[in-house]
C-alpha cells in the first residue's frame, strides 16, 4: 500500500498556485521539540528536531521540520521550511466546507464543519494548525492508531489538500455556485443568501 508523500502533494499544489510568504502577516507556533542523542567515542552528542506551523489566520498555513545541534537554530530552520510549504485552504463562514478524513501512515483524522460559536474542538497538534489556518469553528478528532505529532500534522495537511472550494463543487455537481454557498451558510449558522 505504501505511505503518501504529503510533501510531493504540497509541492504540486504550490506549483499550481504559488504563495509569496513575504506578503502575508504570518504567525509561528512550535508544535514539538525533540531531543535525540548519539553516543560517540568521546561521549554523547545531542541534537534537536523541531516541528513548527506558520499561518496568517486567513486560509494560508504551512508546516516545517528543522534539525540542529541547538534549539534556536532548529526552530529557525523549521519556520523557514514551513514558509516554503504554504498552502491555501477554502474556509466558509469560519469553518471547513465539508467533512473530510486525512490519512498519513497510521494517523487518521476527521474534520467536520461546525456552527458559528462552536470554537475549535481539536486536540494535540491539530489545534494550532486549525487556529493558524483561520478556522474558528470546527469539530476535529484523531481516529487513527498513532498520536505522533509528525504523523498527525501530515494527516491534517492531507485533509486540507482534499478540501474542495464552492467553485470546484459547483463545477463538479453542475449546480450554481450561489446555491452551494447558500447551503453552506445555512449549515454554518449564517444568514442564508436570498
Amino acid at each position: 500500500m505504501g505511505v503518501k508523500n504529503i510533501e510531493r502533494l504540497i509541492e504540486q499544489r504550490i506549483k499550481e498556485s504559488p504563495i509569496n510568504p513575504d506578503n502575508l502577516p504570518l504567525e509561528e507556533k512550535v508544535v514539538e521539540i525533540r531531543r535525540t542523542t548519539r553516543v560517540m567515542e568521546g561521549g554523547r552528542r545531542f541534537s534537536f528536531s523541531t516541528l513548527a506551523i506558520v499561518g496568517d489566520r486567513n486560509g494560508h498555513v504551512g508546516y516545517g521540520h528543522g534539525k540542529a545541534r541547538e534549539v534556536p537554530p532548529s526552530i529557525a530552520k523549521a519556520i523557514a521550511d514551513a514558509k516554503k510549504r504554504l498552502i491555501e485552504i477554502p474556509i466558509i463562514e469560519g469553518t471547513v466546507p465539508h467533512d473530510v478524513i486525512g490519512e498519513y501512515d497510521s494517523a487518521v483524522i476527521l474534520l467536520k464543519p461546525a456552527r458559528r460559536g462552536t470554537g475549535v474542538v481539536a486536540g494535540g497538534p491539530m489545534r494550532p494548525i486549525l487556529e493558524l489556518a483561520g478556522i474558528t469553528d470546527v469539530l476535529a478528532k484523531i481516529i487513527g492508531v498513532t498520536t505522533n505529532p509528525n504523523a498527525i500534522v501530515r494527516a491534517t495537511f492531507d485533509a486540507f489538500l482534499k478540501l474542495k472550494s464552492p467553485e470546484e463543487v459547483a463545477s463538479i455537481r453542475n449546480i450554481e455556485e450561489e446555491e452551494i454557498r447558500r447551503r453552506y451558510k445555512i449549515y454554518a449558522g449564517g444568514v442564508p443568501i436570498r
